[in-house]
């Protein structure tokens, strides 16, 4: 092994350790190989990257909807929430003029970091330390030998951090909860068999009140009226108004043989009975509450 030293402020320390017989430039052509498996396969491609760019808000949702395949969105919550998870991390990204190269490494870091969640059942810790990782690989350092591994300066950098801590880690437990726990399956829509009963004549049962209209069903469906039907019916709405007179009859005849004074002597004899016994009544609570006062003020004299 030979190893090549590297001069620090207050001494000596190894800077390149290589072995025997490898040349700087296979080294170089290794690093550079490393660095490009770094968040690949990338999410998206530059054509739908390019696509997605001359949309708008709704537009790059129902694109982002076609890209991943999301079938449910009215009806599964899970893929509501990932698609806005996407959608919103895009809509970042062009507020912020990335690049086509920018926008791909951002989108793939996005998916792995809820690929790390979903299939590496990696805890908040772990995610902050991998996403420091690759932001190290990925954005600005002064350890790295060429500058064109840097996707992102320093203040691209630190707003992507930024933007994570207030969009994933933030929520992780909900995005934890959303991976690992079982929800129910709710009934949105239940089918259900109604039997009508059959009639015991007519060739057509009676409407329902969901169903046809009954002007529909008398006019189209009812069969027509016979002829003794319809003199049933002439019977029926001649007969009430013939009753008529005779109640009146009744009520007249009642009255017959009583002239206006006999009314009116025996509507006064029935009132004076029925004063006499309240006027009677009043009297005799008055002596009870007289007789009770008198005895209460012979008491006080006394005391």
């Amino acid at each position: 092994m030979a190893t090549s030293l590297g001069t620090t402020v207050g001494g000596t320390t190894p800077a390149v350790v290589t072995p025997v017989g490898t040349s700087p430039e296979s080294e170089r052509d290794a690093e550079l190989q490393e660095h490009e498996t770094i968040l690949s396969p990338d999410f998206l491609s530059v054509a739908q990257i390019t696509e997605m760019l001359a949309k708008d808000v709704d537009g790059v949702e129902q694109k982002l909807a076609t890209f991943l395949n999301f079938k449910s969105l009215k009806t599964c919550l899970k893929e509501a929430i990932l698609l806005d998870y996407y959608v919103s991390g895009f809509l970042w990204a062009r507020s912020m003029d990335f690049s086509i190269i920018q926008y791909q490494k951002f989108m793939t870091l996005l998916d792995m970091l809820l690929h790390n969640l979903r299939t590496l059942h990696m805890s908040l810790e772990n995610s902050l330390k991998w996403l420091g990782e690759v932001m190290a690989e990925i954005g600005p350092s002064h350890l790295q030998k060429n500058e064109k591994w840097n996707i992102f300066d320093i203040k691209q950098a630190n707003a992507i951090i930024d933007y994570l801590k207030i969009s994933l880690f933030q929520h992780y437990k909900l995005y934890e909860f959303l991976f690992y726990s079982t929800r129910e399956e709710i009934v949105i829509g239940t089918e259900q068999m109604i039997e009508v009963a059959h009639p015991s004549g007519g060739l057509f049962p009676n409407p329902l009140e969901e169903g046809i209209s009954f002007d529909i069903y008398s006019t189209f469906i009812e069969p027509p009226p016979t002829l003794d039907t319809e003199i049933k019916r002439l019977d029926q709405g001649q007969g009430p108004p013939e009753s008529q007179p005779e109640a009146s009859t009744s009520d007249t005849d009642a009255l017959i043989g009583f002239t206006v004074e006999d009314v009116k002597s025996v509507l006064a004899q029935v009132t004076n009975d029925v004063f006499i016994g309240i006027q009677t009544e009043i009297n005799e609570k008055l002596q009870i509450q007289e007789e009770t006062f008198n005895a209460r003020i012979e008491k006080l004299k006394k005391a």
